[in-house]
């Protein structure tokens, strides 16, 4: 018993015949073809290489205009000249280079190709051959892509095409399309479009060019997050201010890169190496949520109290005395003091938890998460430093975003790290840093951000 693939007049790349398998058997040498398709993929030449080898001519008119407009981004649509996978395998894509060029090739000698100027206007897909006056045609929804004409090597899309087996209806399409070919309102010429965006793919590049691309897609993210910090910065006046004048060009974007994931994460790890200044870029992000009317406290090791409580003083050796800094200084030992004056301040009194910024400088120190040691006479269980600052800041009070400063974040695994420990938490009101996990996808969420590693972890 006959097959629908042998006996329907439907091609659907699944039970019923494939596109394909139509054109492969219409074409012969000399032949003349018209196709109508949003989408053009040189995969999809390659699969049919042997039979459009053998055309005189091809007319190719693209449904959408975004290849077009892709020169001009203001003017993008969704839909695009597309180099694609597109249903092949990886070894398919590492021949891109000769397929560009063969595909560039044949079209530049046989292949005119036009677009249609307006979006959304043309949603046809067709598909003509004109063998010397015997017409063969067949419409539907498939484009000129490997899944659209039913090659996929992992699967097709399922489509709809009629094969068109009247020899008005084909004449009749035949002119139809010869009427939007020639209709200069409704489509223009982008074929030195098309090889001159094929010639990108096929041509040598420059060990420069590579370095500069792979940067790119490296930091991707960072660049897209920082556009909306910008203007927010701007917003609040922080460029006005003297520390972020101060700052090199590498300090502002570690600056914005910190303030961007902490605006997303509530928490950020600035692990530039020693001498890279993250003193001053952790004043930069301090000035931001100061501006904002946010309360801040930085904590560090006692040695180096005096390298952030100069910045506060109204003293020569304050270069930033203009900008007004109000941030308090306490210190790591001060987390294990109920009582007591530390920097003016009263422990006994202070609330910890109304702080919305805390800059942890030296952070590493915290690394250890131990239990405090019992003493004789002690009526209620010791805390650690640790403890302290998860009970008493983080998870009380308003929500508190955190910075983390150290060279030195990690020592032999991710997980001794400062904020691995702090996502191990189980507490359910610490916020974003609260999210379980470890390794990279802790410091995505966190957002690890140091010289010495991208500052997105893909």
């Amino acid at each position: 018993m006959p097959s629908p693939a042998n006996t329907s007049g439907l091609r659907d790349n699944h039970s019923r015949g494939t596109v394909a398998d139509f054109l492969t058997a219409k074409i012969r040498d000399g032949s003349k073809l018209s196709v109508v398709s949003a989408y053009f993929t040189i995969y999809a030449y390659e699969a049919l290489k042997q039979a459009l080898d053998r055309i005189e001519h091809m007319d190719f008119l693209f449904g959408e205009p975004s290849f077009s407009n892709r020169l001009d981004p203001d003017k993008t649509e969704k839909k695009s000249f597309l180099i694609d996978v597109d249903g092949l395998r990886l070894a398919n894509r590492l021949q891109q280079k000769r397929v560009a060029k063969e595909c560039a090739d044949w079209i530049e000698h046989k292949v005119d190709i036009k677009t249609v100027k307006q979006s959304n206007l043309l949603h046809g897909k067709m598909y003509h051959v004109d063998n010397g006056g015997v017409e063969e045609a067949i419409l539907g929804s498939s484009n000129f892509t490997v899944r659209g004409l039913g090659l996929g090597a992992d699967g097709n899309n399922i489509e709809l095409n009629l094969i068109v087996d009247s020899s008005r209806d084909r004449q009749e399409l035949r002119q139809w399309f010869s009427e939007l070919w020639n209709d200069d309102a409704l489509a223009k010429d982008v074929k030195r479009e098309v090889l001159d965006y094929l010639c990108k793919l096929y041509a040598n590049q420059s060990p420069q060019f590579v370095y500069y691309l792979t940067l790119f897609h490296l930091f991707r993210d960072y660049l897209d997050g920082t556009r909306d910090i910008d203007e927010d910065i701007r917003r609040v006046a922080l460029p006005d201010t003297l520390i972020w004048k101060a700052l090199f060009s590498f300090q502002k974007d570690g600056a914005k890169a910190a303030i961007n994931k902490i605006r997303n994460y509530n928490g950020c790890i600035l692990a530039d190496s020693v001498g890279l200044g993250k003193t001053f870029t952790g004043l930069a992000v301090i000035k931001y949520f100061e501006l904002r009317n946010e309360r801040v406290l930085v904590l560090c090791p006692k040695k180096l109290s005096r390298n952030w409580t100069i910045y506060r003083l109204p003293s020569s050796l304050n270069p930033f005395t203009d900008d007004k800094f109000r941030f308090d200084v306490l210190h790591h030992t001060d987390l294990s003091r109920n009582s007591g004056e530390s920097n003016g301040i009263d422990l006994a009194a202070l609330n910890w938890g109304a702080y919305d910024l805390v800059v942890i400088d030296e952070s590493h120190n915290f690394r250890n998460n131990k239990l405090a040691t019992q003493r004789p006479g002690d009526t209620e269980p010791r805390r650690s430093r640790y403890q302290r600052f998860m009970e008493d800041i983080i998870a009380s009070g308003v929500r508190t975003k955190v910075l983390l400063l150290s060279a030195t974040p990690v020592n032999n695994q991710l997980a001794d790290s400062f904020p691995a420990s702090l996502s191990q938490r189980q507490a359910s009101d610490l916020g974003p840093l609260s999210q379980r996990g470890s390794g990279p996808a802790v410091f995505r969420r966190l957002g690890l951000r140091g010289r010495r590693s991208p500052a997105h972890v893909p």
